[in-house]
């Protein structure tokens, strides 16, 4: 019997937005996709990259509804590579503080929380954090080839990662005086709470050394 190639690298649809912007990011570097919301062609991708913007509770319930979770979860635990951006970058962990507490996917163990700044005077840091700021990487990675140590990359977001372990934290952004995880790491799977696809050079750099990246 003759095997069946897979579909190769599958950008995942869940009704997240910012498909658009991440296929042409993909294909702007030579990564070779296929968008997909069939958890049967996710289930068999080489490698996966997992966007979205908006809520974690509208996006968990997406997943849960059409069987995207299950999907995702199997080629987590097969070892492929998975590419978490933004609400894919959160609902990775195990519950979010957004919605009134949501219980997430649960890959790696931690919450996302809610920046809360008032504690600080007045004028406040603003919620939601948006704009460039720089990443430290605590370690070299792969995904980081070719990408400068304090690089800018963009954010758009009111919640941020908070990983139980401190081995799950690949990268730190200071915002109002809160240094909080932007790149998650999880073996292989890894996780930017800013947006490549939106951070220019650097951002599609990242998104390249992805698509040849072998965890």
């Amino acid at each position: 019997m003759t095997a069946t190639a897979g579909p190769g690298t599958v950008l995942i649809d869940y009704k997240a937005g910012n498909l658009t912007s991440v296929s042409l990011a993909l294909s702007k570097v030579g990564v070779a996709h296929t968008i997909s919301d069939d958890p049967d062609l996710v289930r068999k991708a080489d490698r996966l990259v997992f966007p979205g913007v908006g809520a974690a509770g509208q996006a968990m319930s997406n997943l849960r509804s059409t069987g995207l979770d299950k999907a995702l979860l199997e080629v987590v635990r097969r070892g492929d590579p998975v590419l978490g951006i933004c609400i894919g970058c959160q609902i990775l962990l195990e519950s979010s503080e957004e919605d009134g507490g949501v219980e997430c996917l649960g890959v790696l163990p931690g919450k996302v929380k809610r920046f809360d700044f008032s504690h600080l005077p007045v004028p406040r840091p603003k919620v939601p954090h948006m704009g460039w700021n720089p990443v430290e990487f605590l370690r070299p990675h792969p995904l980081f080839d070719g990408i400068a140590n304090g690089t800018h990359f963009y954010f758009v977001h009111s919640f941020y990662p908070a990983p139980t372990n401190a081995k799950n934290t690949l990268g730190t952004t200071e915002y109002g005086g809160l240094s909080f995880t932007s790149v998650l790491d999880g073996g292989n799977v890894v996780a930017t709470q800013f947006h490549t696809e939106k951070s220019g050079e650097p951002g599609v750099r990242l998104l390249k050394n992805f698509g040849s990246w072998k965890p």
